[in-house]
């Protein structure tokens, strides 16, 4: 029994790795469709791809590695994609938002990735707090803010993380004393994408008790006094966004700033996070599928003893399991993005073990 089930095995990963070097119409050899990230889609999600995939190869993938050996923030070249609409995708249309759904926000994201991981990544945390001022504020805010955020004109960046919470979200310290027509916020966060370069800060803080109840959320805007970051963080990688701490010392912010009512910070944090959870498993998605299509073009010009490396059964084996990780990845995002735009009850769960998963299995097809 044990023998027949090997053999059934052995015989479907032969079947893979035959698929993955079959000749296509063209006549030219390609992955076959099951990997191809456009299967399932709708045409108008087929052209976002399409654009998204186009922009990623002519404008991200040349400068990828000098932005991260130069750290260097591509300022310009995010405002080229917010042109095309990925500067605030899942944002309502009126305030300059193009108003797409999360699958379709996936399926951008993950074609951005193969150009660049890390400016992808970056871009994502800016659309979520667009999403989140779009979803929590009122009228005056989402028009005073979401504007020139959709266009990039200004950037954004995302505030929960503090040096003693993490997970724990729920018993962050920055403190936001309520003073007639301000807050004055004290405390720091930590590890912020784009903090320093960012235009506006998307900040939970504590304006009450104890626990998730007490917690809000401000939006704080840069040269605001009492507002400083720390030092540029050193990384291995993901060099094309700064990282910074981000630090309120008597920080004065305008009652009108806050998102939402007192204490539901800690729900627009958490909600913000489901498509966060998403959107950071795509870019995942990306940097796989790009790894395996140049794995797969390498293997087929790399010689050894006379013959490519493509011929060698071994790694046809690996790239088969690169391939099938990919796929699974891709689906369990898909299905977390379409719960999430229905607002499922199970949407939550499949949002984390999504991003669980993905980030996991890509980032061992990448690395192999």
């Amino acid at each position: 029994m044990l023998r027949g089930c090997c053999h059934r095995v052995w015989t479907r990963l032969c079947d893979l790795r035959r698929g993955l070097w079959a000749p296509a119409k063209n006549g030219r050899r390609s992955v076959v469709s099951c990997i191809d990230p456009s299967t399932g889609l709708n045409e108008e999600q087929k052209e976002f791809q399409r654009v998204a995939f186009s922009f990623a190869a002519q404008e991200m993938m040349p400068n990828m590695a000098e932005w991260d050996q130069k750290e260097l923030f591509p300022v310009d070249m995010m405002r080229k994609a917010a042109r095309l609409g990925f500067g605030g995708v899942y944002v309502r249309t009126d305030v300059g938002g193009s108003g797409l759904s999360r699958l379709d926000t996936s399926v951008i994201f993950e074609a951005l990735a193969t150009g660049c991981t890390s400016t992808t990544a970056y871009m994502s945390i800016h659309n979520m707090c667009v999403w989140i001022i779009d979803a929590f504020g009122n009228e005056e805010q989402r028009h005073r803010f979401c504007p020139p955020l959709c266009t990039m004109e200004k950037f954004a960046s995302y505030c929960l993380t503090e040096p003693g919470s993490g997970s724990d979200a729920a018993s962050l310290l920055t403190s936001a004393e309520r003073q007639g027509d301000h807050y004055i916020l004290n405390g720091s966060k930590a590890f912020i994408s784009g903090g320093g370069e960012a235009d506006i800060y998307v900040v939970m803080c504590r304006t009450g008790g104890p626990g998730h109840k007490g917690i809000s959320c401000v939006v704080v805007e840069k040269g605001t006094p009492g507002l400083s970051f720390g030092k540029k963080e050193k990384k291995v990688g993901w060099n094309s966004q700064p990282t910074r701490a981000v630090i309120f010392e008597d920080c004065a912010v305008p009652v009108a700033n806050r998102i939402g009512d007192e204490g539901q910070g800690f729900l627009i944090a958490m909600r913000g996070l489901n498509g966060g959870r998403i959107n950071v498993a795509s870019c995942s998605l990306g940097a796989a599928h790009a790894s395996i299509i140049l794995t797969r073009d390498h293997l087929k010009v790399r010689k050894q003893f006379g013959e490519p490396l493509a011929n060698n059964q071994y790694l046809q084996f690996k790239l088969a399991d690169m391939a099938t990780k990919l796929v699974a990845s891709r689906l369990m995002i898909r299905s977390a993005a379409v719960a999430l735009q229905e607002e499922r009850e199970d949407a939550v769960a499949l949002c984390s073990m999504a991003k669980l998963f993905a980030t996991d299995e890509c980032f061992e097809a990448a690395t192999r």
